[in-house]
């Protein structure tokens, strides 16, 4: 084979392999917020976020779509879509949870999407898990928590 010709076929063969590793490439394609809001324990491993391929974006933006208005059509919801909800109620829960003051020897990481919460990371107690996770529960618009957080 001439050096052109394996050349070409080298530049074929990267941009080849650069489609499929960016086809499994997992981002936050449709930017639900995902925050560390306390760093107390420093051994409590990062969860994962909102992360997701692109096949799955495109599998799951209908089913979004339909579950976000659905909230409004049946009068639960002021705002017409309730994924619209999560970028003001998540800096609410941070600011709930940093108010408090009694979470600074915790790792949390507070995940939204359609009016529901993820509490995710590590946490003291039993008794601190359940007490962050009705905390939560509390804040307007909040429809549901749903607790992963850990005791350590």
């Amino acid at each position: 084979m001439r050096a052109a010709t394996m050349k070409q076929l080298a530049a074929i063969i990267l941009v080849a392999a650069g489609s499929i590793a960016s086809a499994d490439d997992r981002k936050n394609y449709f930017n639900d917020p995902f925050v560390q809001v306390t760093r107390g324990i420093a051994d409590c491993p990062v969860p994962e976020g909102p992360v997701m391929t692109e096949a799955e974006m495109r599998a799951e933006a209908h089913s979004r779509a339909e579950r976000g208005t659905r909230c409004y059509l049946s009068g639960r919801c002021r705002l017409p879509n309730s994924y619209r909800y999560d970028k003001e109620i998540i800096p609410r829960v941070e600011k709930a949870i940093l108010a408090d003051g009694g979470y600074a020897d915790t790792s949390v990481w507070v995940q939204g999407q359609a009016r529901w919460v993820w509490l995710k990371g590590c946490v003291r107690s039993k008794k601190q898990r359940l007490a962050l996770e009705q905390l939560v529960r509390e804040i307007e618009d909040v429809e549901r928590v749903i607790n992963r957080l850990t005791v350590r």
